[in-house]
């Protein structure tokens, strides 16, 4: 079956689009600037892939998209976007342009900008424990989720490594801990839990796991690559910023052909864990595959 891509995911973020407007206060709300600050940067114009993956992945288990997914994505959206706050700010990467608009900090301070970004992750906590799936499934959502954002192999602990690999020498095995980390951590569970919200059981959990963390690495070897080639305009961000802080990333180790060769590797093995799953996977296959073939 032929997937129209965009579509699905322009369905996917309008779908996770409406329920963010719900669950994050009005720009009105006391205090009005950290949700004015929120808002500013959770509905900038991003992509949200996450959202879209943690859809294509209730439809694999289920067949149809499970009731109340919506919510699932809006939390993983919350927390993609509190961790983008937060590279953004001086003290990390320093950007003042995210997804083409000035950056969080650069609107509201950084005071205000640091905490929106925990508002944004508390926020999204509390929507994941009162999720529209059994208990247990929500405790082992909210664990892997927790998991996936913390120290030990998730984003902040991969951000971490990025601070602490500028200016030296990158090598293959520090470039694929910060890649799985820093952003493959958060694409790998938005896939996971929305299995699991969907009622994944631990064989299914085992193979979008390894979906996830092939599509992850895919994702943030594409995004090095964009980095070094194309503008600041298509990009969305400010470009070229890897190369001149000196930053560990795949073309630096492996160059940009190799690069491409190995990100559209990568999704062919995340291909073929999901061959039990059928047609049923169209979707979710599409998704990754755009992954690798953006251009900004």
């Amino acid at each position: 079956m032929v997937v129209d891509v965009k579509s699905l995911i322009q369905e996917g973020a309008d779908l996770t689009d409406r329920a963010l407007e719900m669950l994050i206060p009005s720009a009105q709300t006391v205090p009005a600037s950290i949700h004015g600050a929120m808002r500013h940067s959770t509905f900038a114009g991003g992509k949200r892939l996450r959202p879209v993956l943690a859809m294509q992945a209730g439809i694999t288990i289920a067949g149809a998209l499970p009731k109340g997914i919506e919510n699932l994505g809006a939390a993983l959206e919350m927390l993609h976007t509190y961790s983008l706050i937060h590279d953004d700010l001086p003290a990390l990467d320093n950007d003042d342009l995210r997804r083409g608009k000035p950056t969080c900090h650069v609107v509201f301070g950084e005071a205000i900008a640091i905490l929106a970004g925990d508002a944004l992750q508390t926020r999204a906590f509390e929507i994941l424990s009162s999720l529209n799936c059994p208990p247990a499934a929500t405790v082992q959502i909210i664990g892997l989720i927790a998991n996936a954002v913390g120290t030990v192999d998730g984003m902040i602990g991969g951000q971490v490594l990025d601070l602490e690999s500028e200016r030296l020498k990158p090598t293959p095995e520090l470039v694929e801990a910060i890649h799985r980390a820093k952003t493959g951590a958060l694409i790998r569970v938005s896939v996971v839990s929305g299995g699991v919200f969907a009622g994944a059981n631990a064989g299914d959990v085992a193979r979008l796991d390894r979906f996830g963390r092939k599509a992850g690495l895919a994702f943030q070897i594409v995004d090095d690559i964009l980095d070094m080639t194309v503008d600041s305009e298509q990009l969305g961000k400010t470009a070229g910023k890897d190369q001149a802080t000196e930053k560990a990333t795949w073309p630096a180790v492996y160059g940009i052909d190799q690069s491409r060769r190995d990100a559209a590797q990568l999704i062919d093995e995340a291909f073929a864990a999901l061959e039990p799953y059928g047609s049923r996977a169209d979707g979710l296959k599409a998704v990754a595959r755009y992954l690798v073939e953006r251009q900004n």
